[in-house]
């Protein structure tokens, strides 16, 4: 006799039940966050077409005539209706096609060389920020109140709220005009990459000092949650070392949040670039970005958003799986 087994009682065999809600909650944040690069990327269009003048205008040699711009013009599409022309870029993007740039350049071959050195300087800021913060919010958390607390909180509080450029600038001071230490510049090899590491240390450290603020504030606003939960409490009253309970019991829990937070951090990183890598000549897409805005480029300004929006939302996809799992092992 076969026994009927009521709706939504049990997982299909071989998926844990705990694994079914947290992929279809990962799913539905990755459909939001493209339809949002989607809408994002849409706006860039708008913007740009907002702007005084137009591609061929920017990019035409001088003593053209006006005939001449018309028919250039005409040969960028810049006659086509704006939606128009937003629908053929976008058709293109799934295949990896960014477009052409109004000097007649593909997007993708100006983003191959400053995208990777932007990755890299991001890449090294976020985990210097990550370490940093982890080490900072976790010293606070084992003297809660206490001094050393205190001033944690205030020196993170105070980091954060300097712009990327006031750090910039201060460093440059100290480090390079009045020390010698390091250079104010970054030169470029035949590869397009920095000559040398000491290049990278100016540019991450005014990416990372912010980043360092805001995530040791994260770190420890989610351990002081964790601090509160009973299992916390009770391996308090056992007397277990500090630090094993920070290690073994605080961390464990407060590391989806931590997650999501130095996920957000990313795209402040990227966002910061542009005015970092501007001031210390640093060859990656800040430049690109701001030439192409000066060209009135629309293709290329989309290309380096939707690169760096691609970049970020897979971030934060990978935090939303370290959150889902946290989840499903606290639920175990």
């Amino acid at each position: 006799m076969t026994t009927l087994q009521p709706a939504g009682a049990r997982a299909p065999q071989g998926i844990p039940a705990r694994i079914l809600p947290g992929a279809g909650r990962v799913a539905r944040q990755a459909a939001r966050r493209l339809v949002l690069l989607v809408v994002l990327l849409a706006g860039v269009f708008a913007a740009v077409e907002l702007l005084p003048g137009d591609a061929a205008g920017a990019t035409a040699d001088r003593g053209v005539t006006a005939a001449d711009l018309a028919a250039r013009r005409s040969a960028l599409g810049l006659d086509r209706p704006v939606v128009e022309r937003f629908w053929d870029w976008m058709t293109g993007l799934p295949t990896g096609d960014l477009g052409v740039t109004a000097r007649g350049q593909h997007v993708t071959d100006i983003l191959a060389g400053p995208f990777p050195n932007t990755l890299l300087l991001g890449t090294i800021a976020l985990a210097l920020s990550t370490i940093g913060a982890l080490a900072l919010g976790s010293w606070a958390a084992l003297r809660p109140g206490g001094r050393t607390d205190r001033a944690i909180d205030a020196v993170s509080t105070a980091a954060f709220a300097l712009p990327e450029f006031v750090v910039s600038v201060a460093l440059l001071l100290v480090l390079s005009q009045w020390t010698g230490w390091l250079p104010a510049v970054t030169l470029t090899g035949p590869d397009g990459a920095p000559e040398s590491w000491t290049m990278l240390v100016l540019p991450v450290l005014s990416l990372a000092i912010p980043q360092i603020g805001w995530n040791t504030r994260i770190v420890r606003g989610a351990l002081a949650d964790q601090a509160a939960l009973p299992h916390v409490q009770a391996a308090v009253l056992d007397g277990l070392a500090r630090r094993r309970i920070l290690s073994h019991h605080m961390l464990p829990g407060a590391l989806s949040a931590i997650a999501v937070g130095i996920a957000t951090s990313a795209g402040m990183l990227l966002g910061g670039t542009v005015v970092v890598e501007t001031l210390f000549n640093y060859p990656g897409i800040g430049a690109v970005l701001a030439g192409a805005i000066a060209d009135r480029d629309t293709p290329l300004v989309a290309g380096v958003v939707a690169a760096a929006g691609a970049a970020i939302s897979l971030l934060l996809l990978l935090a939303d799986l370290i959150r889902t799992t946290a989840l499903g092992e606290e639920r175990r």
